[in-house]
Order: structure tokens, then sequence, then C-alpha cells
């Protein structure tokens, strides 16, 4: 089990009247598979400290179409679901549970409470910032750069590492989502990979036949 403090590399830096006030605010949450923890700029939750679990933070354009920006991991800090606490920023950013989590909640008025009284609090605080933020750009670069193919390509070895095996769970549809593609395009793709012998097709599930090959495409 992941113990509040371990989310704080600099905890020890803090006053004690700091760190009792972090703790004090903080509450304990599991929320299941599916659920839409988080929901656009005018939403202001709080920051989340993920304990175990996987979250997806997305966008949706006018068309309803999805793109998924990152993931968020057991240890990890979501700190776009208290974006009131940063001054003339906004993110239109949904945060969904892809599987059950668990996770602290701190209000995020008391957070910036104290990261206004805190440097190294609010120096941490904006390095993580700056690694979404980088997570983005990778991302931006991805769209506008690499052909679907290389994506999907790359999407389906994130995936196999992710969940530590080549037979992965996952519909077209749901592809399609987190690459921001219509469905009848990821399975268009699909059906090329597998005629190329780098997957084959089930109901419900890809399996992953040639990983060097997949790699290969995805360079």
């Amino acid at each position: 089990m992941v113990e509040f403090t371990e989310f704080f590399p600099m905890w020890d830096l803090l006053a004690s009247e700091q760190q009792a006030t972090l703790i004090k605010a903080s509450v304990r949450r599991v929320i299941k598979k599916g659920t839409v923890i988080y929901r656009g700029s005018t939403d202001c939750l709080g920051l989340l400290l993920l304990i175990s679990g996987q979250l997806r933070a997305y966008i949706l354009s006018d068309e309803g179409r999805e793109v998924t920006l990152y993931r968020l991991f057991e240890r990890d800090i979501c700190l776009f679901s208290a974006s009131c606490m940063m001054n003339s920023i906004q993110f239109e950013i949904i945060i969904e549970a892809e599987k059950d989590v668990e996770f602290w909640l701190i209000p995020a008025e008391i957070y910036k409470g104290i990261m206004s009284q805190s440097a190294v609090l609010s120096n941490y605080t904006n390095e993580i910032m700056a690694s979404r933020f980088s997570d983005v750009m990778w991302l931006m670069e991805q769209l506008l750069w690499k052909s679907m193919d290389k994506r999907l390509a790359a999407f389906l070895l994130e995936e196999a590492a992710l969940e530590g095996k080549g037979l992965l769970q996952i519909t077209h549809e749901q592809i399609a989502r987190h690459l921001g593609s219509a469905r009848e395009v990821i399975t268009r793709l699909l059906r090329y990979f597998q005629g190329e012998g780098l997957v084959r097709l089930r109901r419900g599930s890809i399996e992953i036949l040639d990983f060097p090959g997949l790699e290969s495409l995805s360079a």
C-alpha cells in the first residue's frame, strides 16, 4: 500500500503544521472502472493521489470524438482535476477510471494555500505540471506528424506493456476513442495488420503475434 507521504518526496521539508493540514484534509476514495471522475474546468474536484488502478485523461471534440492525452498509474498525482487553483489556466479535460481506482483527494483550496506558503511544494507542483505538458506536447507531435498506422502500432505495444501480455481485451471502438479516430479506420488498419501477420483479431480482443514487426512499423 502506498503511503500518503510517499507522494511528496520533499515531505520532510514541509512544516509540521502543513503536513498535518494536508493529512487531515485528504479523503480516501474508491471509484469503479468506467466512472468519470472529473469533467472540465468548471468541475474543480481537487488534487488526486493515485494509490492503485489506472486513470485516463482525454479531450472531447465538438463532434464528440475523444483523444487520450495521458494516463495515470499508481503513485501518480493528477493536477488537472484541481485546475481552479492554477491562475488563468483552464483545461477542458475529462478524467475517467480505466480500472477500479483508489486515491486520496486533497481539496484544491487547501493544497493551493499550502503551496503559497511552501516554495518546495510549489516547485514540486510545477515539476509535475511540466511533465504533464510534456506528455501533451508529445501527443501533439504524434497527431501532426505520425500516420495512423504508426500510432496504432505504438498504441498496441503500449497496451501490451501495460497489461503484461500480448492478448489485449479491447474493442476497435475503444482504440478509436484513445487515438481520436473513427472505428472504421481502426478496423481497416487492424485487418491490414492481421493480413501482414502482426496480430490476430478476435471478438472483443486482439492478440499480438509479431512484436518486432509492430515495433518496426511504429518507429
